[in-house]
């Protein structure tokens, strides 16, 4: 997946929103003003994605082009370098683990708001 690809679908989730609250080069995908995805526009491209943490360490252990969350909790955030040949259906499989997690963890109140979306 590429930058704009990765941008549409975040987007097409429920309740999204893009916003850039660091800087123009990091747009930044919540669900309900809870972040999920954070993207590096400057190369090399990545994406950042929360993550349960033992998967977390999983997969960094598993792909080259996984690591750490960036400027994130390292526990619980893993950055993607998007050029590395990682499938696509992959990524798109992470950002979906990344935004459910943000979803599960919201207050009921938050969670009955998205369903009336």
């Amino acid at each position: 997946m590429d930058i704009e690809e990765i941008r549409l679908y975040c987007l097409s989730k429920k309740g999204v929103t893009e916003s850039l609250p660091f800087d123009e080069t990091s747009p930044v995908y919540k669900v309900m003003n809870k972040i999920f995805l954070i993207m590096n526009l400057n190369p090399p491209f990545s994406i950042n994605v929360k993550c349960d943490p033992d998967e977390a360490v999983e997969l960094r252990e598993k792909y080259e082009a996984v690591l750490p969350g960036y400027h994130m909790n390292k526990q619980h955030w893993n950055t993607i370098l998007l050029d590395s040949g990682i499938p696509g259906k992959l990524v798109s499989e992470w950002i979906d683990n990344s935004y459910n997690l943000i979803v599960s963890s919201l207050p009921k109140k938050l969670k009955s708001e998205l369903a009336d979306l």
